[in-house]
């Protein structure tokens, strides 16, 4: 089978805080299976189980389960490049709110 290339980006802009994110690199390596590469390096895959879309890092472990393949990618990139300081801050601002 042929492989495709498509890169998953984390959509979210660069602050001169926060060092540029790299893009996760995407290959078809079966019909039902998706291998990410982060610079060269393997990153971890996605799985089709069903109608679900299982994504797994770098070292097999199983991050979560997903309805579609574009949330199961994100996952994987959420999970290869941890929140900004900024986004995190945001993020308990906006928890403290809801106290």
């Amino acid at each position: 089978m042929s492989s495709t290339d498509i890169s998953a980006r984390t959509g979210a802009p660069e602050s001169p805080i926060d060092p540029p994110t790299p893009d996760l690199a995407w290959r078809q390596a079966d019909r039902d299976v998706f291998v990410a590469t982060n610079d060269g390096e393997f990153a971890g895959f996605v799985t089709v189980e069903h109608d679900a879309h299982v994504t797994h890092d770098n070292h097999s472990r199983r991050i979560g389960s997903y309805p579609t393949l574009a949330a199961a990618r994100q996952a994987l990139v959420d999970a290869t490049h941890p929140p900004s300081r900024r986004r995190e801050r945001l993020r308990r601002r906006i928890l403290e709110r809801r106290r």
